[in-house]
């Protein structure tokens, strides 16, 4: 462990603060202004959840092309771009224009930048640059993500009692600002990382160019797709709802702010058992598994109402995002190799952020027609089913 931590400490770091600062454009984040959006702009939860939708559904067609050019570019020129870009996100929710058309374009850009350009610059850095450790290193960069996850809530919910959420949104736009020397101090040696990877890859025949017209036409790419993306799906149309599922459940802010410690704290136990079960194991088999947890956090969210069954699936559903990451990321590496691993994750990003526009959009119009939580996560339950019974059934190589 001692030898992977020293191999590029500051390009772990990198991809650590990258994944952090993605959680400005993340569903949890977001939703913790839900209330506030949705009041500004009269909206129902289904009329919000179609406005996430169309935004997020556009940030992912548009992905699919942006976010390539991370195996073209520069990373430094790619990170400067991206951050850029969650600057003025997160100054446009400053200002926060009353008009519908205004919040469309705030969320695309957020979750544009956030979860999408960002999200995947440090991805698939991490893949493509620690080789047979891509899994530890997978573990290390969402272990970013978790951080923000377990922490932003409870501080935001906090600061929320002293400022408005406009100036909680210019803050985040003055953290981003920080971030930017500080990447280019983290990435200073780029051109000779890059020069030595291509030395490295150059006699591996799996690292052949991909072209996203070559992707779309291979069975396998489909195959794993669904595995792949249920998550987003599924855990955005939770995280996005919480309000209206902790309501029902009877759970208030203040225990929702403790729940997400518990998410946090087994995100992590799951980074840390699942990048060293990556790179010694099977990756193929091993994220056969990866969605067992979220399927376990639903039936606890079916079945239980107390103050421990709140705990208990938010542990869960943290250990599935602890361990969904480093199992996903590194199984298209191994399906495809890395040196267009950009291209690939660029195609299955546009894919999980397609996911995570569908179900808020879902979600919030069965609660509009009256549908409560149960048929929220039967739903839930029989994507996962499917998902996890098609590469079984298929037996891939």
């Amino acid at each position: 462990m001692k030898k992977f931590f020293s191999y590029d400490p500051k390009l772990l770091v990198y991809g650590f603060l990258i994944v952090f600062f993605a959680s400005y454009g993340q569903t949890f984040f977001i939703s913790i202004f839900n209330s506030e959006i949705r009041s500004h702009y009269n909206l129902s939860d289904g009329e919000f959840g179609l406005i996430y939708a169309i935004a997020t559904i556009c940030s992912a067609f548009l992905l699919i092309s942006f976010a390539k050019l991370i195996d073209y570019i520069d990373l430094r020129i790619y990170s400067l771009l991206i951050c850029t870009g969650m600057i003025l996100s997160c100054l446009a929710m400053f200002f926060f224009i009353k008009h519908v058309l205004f919040l469309l374009l705030i969320i695309f850009s957020l979750r544009f930048f956030g979860q999408g350009a960002m999200g995947h610059a440090g991805e698939t850095t991490m893949a493509r640059y620690f080789g047979n450790n891509r899994g530890k290193a997978l573990s290390v960069s969402t272990l970013g993500g978790m951080t923000g996850v377990m922490l932003l809530p409870m501080f935001i919910i906090y600061l929320m009692q002293y400022y408005t959420f406009n100036q909680l949104w210019l803050a985040a736009s003055f953290s981003i600002i920080i971030l930017i020397p500080v990447i280019f101090l983290l990435l200073n040696d780029q051109v000779k990382r890059q020069i030595n990877f291509k030395k490295k890859i150059s006699h591996d025949s799996l690292n052949k160019i991909w072209r996203t017209r070559d992707l779309i036409k291979q069975k396998k790419f489909y195959i794993y797709l669904p595995l792949s993306i249920t998550s987003s799906f599924v855990s955005t149309g939770l995280m996005f709802h919480q309000i209206f599922i902790f309501n029902e459940k009877g759970w208030s802010l203040i225990m929702m702010g403790n729940g997400f410690l518990f998410l946090g704290i087994f995100s992590i136990i799951g980074l840390i058992i699942g990048g060293p079960i990556i790179d010694k194991f099977n990756t193929r088999k091993t994220a056969l598994t990866a969605l067992l947890p979220l399927f376990l956090a639903l039936l606890v969210l079916l079945f239980f109402n107390n103050y421990f069954s709140l705990l208990l699936y938010m542990s869960l559903y943290g250990l599935n995002h602890g361990l969904t990451t480093p199992f996903i990321g590194a199984l298209w590496a191994e399906i495809y190799g890395v040196e267009s691993l950009g291209t690939v994750k660029a195609l299955l990003h546009a894919g999980g952020v397609f996911a995570s526009a569908l179900s808020p959009l879902i979600f919030g119009y069965l609660i509009d027609i009256g549908f409560g939580i149960s048929i929220i996560v039967i739903i839930s339950v029989l994507i996962i089913i499917v998902s996890t019974l098609l590469p079984i059934y298929n037996k891939l190589p």
